[in-house]
């Protein structure tokens, strides 16, 4: 029996409105036309976003977690988080005007010790609906770690000689995510998690070499590449897996090939190094 036990099957339940506002900032975030029907596979992603008030907040932008009733989030006694991994589940597409309901539970919570120290994991099931009709069903893993040691390696390493082999994938586009970008994420999604926007804590507290992308900024890129080959909302699943950190101002291939579960998508650095993975199946 763990000590978080009492969180698991812990709920909440969010509000709010796919509105033709949201809308266009989304699409004017990766330039993108406004569909006259429904909106992109990823926009679920910027509904329900965080709630927090500000006198809240940790020290690094997350809300703080304690042992109230009121806290949704176990108060893993672990600094840093990650969002690591979702596995999605498109069940019918996002109308713009759409009233949107998420009920999000505790499915599990663990602790292990890795190879740089103790590690905790927390899935969320979250289930969307969209005007009464279930629309998206997730599970998000989150991980906490320790604090990084203050001379520990910055991550992830300066690009080495190698570079990506495109000649393995039917389709690869490069692009350079930005400051601007990931600001207007961030400001779409409500993230406050620091290391998206703050240099010098990104370097300084969690020791990484720059600011780092988005995990589902870099899924939206992909459902967008897969949109482009098969079709607005052609995926009926999608399972990603974050690898390496992404660091802006860099470049990042975004890659789509056929697999044998289906459509294997991934992300990398300039010289090969995966920054995240996902499998999709289409409807």
């Amino acid at each position: 029996m763990s000590k978080w036990d009492a969180w698991i099957g812990r709920t909440q339940a969010q509000s709010d409105t796919l509105d033709a506002a949201l809308a266009r900032r989304w699409c004017a975030t990766f330039d993108l036309e406004v569909p006259d029907g429904p909106m992109p596979q990823g926009i679920h992603l910027c509904l329900c976003t965080p709630e927090a008030a500000t006198a809240s907040l940790g020290s690094d932008g997350h809300p703080s977690r304690d042992e109230s009733d009121d806290s949704f989030f176990p108060p893993i006694p672990l600094p840093r988080r990650m969002w690591a991994a979702s596995d999605i589940a498109f069940l019918a597409p996002l109308e713009i005007g759409a009233v949107i309901t998420r009920t999000s539970r505790i499915a599990s919570v663990s602790e292990k010790e890795g190879t740089t120290g103790k590690l905790g994991f927390v899935d969320v099931e979250h289930v969307t609906l969209a005007d009464g009709v279930e629309a998206v069903r997730e599970t998000q893993t989150l991980v906490y770690r320790d604090a990084a040691a203050p001379d520990a390696p910055l991550s992830p390493p300066e690009p080495g000689d190698g570079t990506f082999d495109t000649s393995a994938w039917d389709v690869v586009q490069t692009m350079t995510p930005s400051e601007t970008l990931l600001f207007r994420y961030s400001a779409l999604t409500f993230n406050t998690h620091r290391i998206h926007y703050d240099t010098p804590y990104a370097r300084d507290e969690e020791r990484y070499r720059g600011l780092v992308v988005h995990g589902p900024l870099i899924t939206s890129l992909l459902l967008q590449l897969a949109a482009q080959e098969f079709g607005d909302n052609a995926l009926a699943t999608l399972a990603f897996r974050a690898v390496s950190p992404a660091i802006v101002g860099e470049p990042l291939h975004l890659a789509l090939r056929p697999s044998d579960e289906g459509i294997e998508l991934g992300s990398f650095a300039s010289d090969g190094r995966q920054t995240l993975k996902a499998v999709a199946g289409l409807a």
